[in-house]
């Protein structure tokens, strides 16, 4: 009687409740769960934010800003965007820019890929000749700009000594308007190798051995094995490689700072450079910053792009 006192007296099942009930639960588990991830966070997160965030917002502030460094800033609204918009000088960066792009980034790319390809091979001393290409990465751009400035030298360096024995033209490199961006690529390249090749080799030591075993078997030449087989299964690392080339193109600044200082006049100067010249020289920050937002906003364009268009052509093992 008691038992079935209890089972009459119960209330009746709410199904409704009883899922309001699980999804509060499971939201409650969620919040503690997201209280942990952003405490483990937080040591990194504060730095990011401090030092990058922070920066960011106020750069934006500043380009709406007109400024001195010195005296207070005045408000000027997106003035300092036109007037940048509507100098030829802008346009003449930029040009500059993409123009070390154009030169740099193939010569990288397929540099770094033969360098991979010939440092997958079985070589006596393969270690040594990997380290030794792969110093220069983690070399100072300063160091690395000054080697160069001096091996292209247009009266005493190493480079115009050995094309004038070659009976060679010897051209003005970083002197010469004509030539001051090459030898800015030659100089970005040479210390970029390493990087690339380092890529590159851990794409192809993760491709199976048994794919070409089999092409091989098949018949295939070395050429079609790495048309068919090398290369598109190489493309997740060259996607890595091309999106990180091109924010570094964009971002270039040391080596033209320390070679050519942007010259001779003008005729090497980079979107950095500019930024440089109009917040520290000539004592326009909010021009300085706008540029900075413009160049920012061309590189979240153009890696958005790529994002985009490699689900057309990277493979994915």
């Amino acid at each position: 009687m008691t038992t079935l006192s209890a089972l009459t007296d119960a209330p009746p099942h709410n199904p409704a409740q009883s899922r309001i009930q699980r999804r509060a639960s499971r939201h409650g588990s969620g919040w503690k769960n997201l209280g942990w991830v952003l405490f483990f966070l937080l040591p990194s997160a504060v730095p990011l934010i401090v030092f990058t965030v922070v920066p960011m917002v106020g750069s934006l502030w500043v380009s709406l800003q007109k400024w001195n460094l010195i005296s207070s800033p005045t408000y000027v609204g997106f003035k300092n965007y036109a007037t940048l918009l509507t100098d030829p000088l802008t346009l003449t960066i930029f040009e500059h820019t993409l123009f070390y792009i154009v030169g740099y980034l193939p010569l990288v790319y397929c540099g770094g890929l033969a360098l991979a390809i010939a440092m997958n091979n079985r070589l006596a001393g393969r270690s040594f000749f990997r380290a030794a290409i792969f110093l220069p990465v983690v070399t100072s751009w300063v160091v690395v700009a000054l080697v160069w400035q001096w091996l292209l030298n247009p009266a005493n360096g190493l480079v115009n000594q050995i094309l004038g024995f070659l009976h060679l033209g010897q051209p003005g490199w970083w002197t010469d308007p004509n030539w001051a961006i090459p030898s800015v690529i030659l100089a970005s390249a040479w210390k970029d190798l390493g990087f690339v090749m380092v890529i590159l080799l851990a794409g192809l030591q993760s491709i199976p051995t048994d794919l070409y075993e089999a092409a091989t078997v098949d018949g295939a030449s070395g050429w079609k094995r790495f048309r068919h087989i090398t290369f598109p299964l190489l493309t997740p690392s060259t996607f890595f490689v091309v999106v990180i080339s091109l924010i570094n193109g964009f971002q270039v600044f040391d080596q033209v700072f320390v070679m050519t200082g942007g010259g001779p006049d003008n005729a090497s100067q980079v979107i950095v450079g500019q930024v440089f010249n109009l917040t520290f020289r000539y004592g326009k920050a909010g021009q300085g910053a706008a540029l900075s937002w413009l160049l920012f906003v061309l590189i979240l364009i153009i890696t958005a792009i790529q994002l985009r268009g490699q689900r057309r052509w990277v493979v994915h093992a």
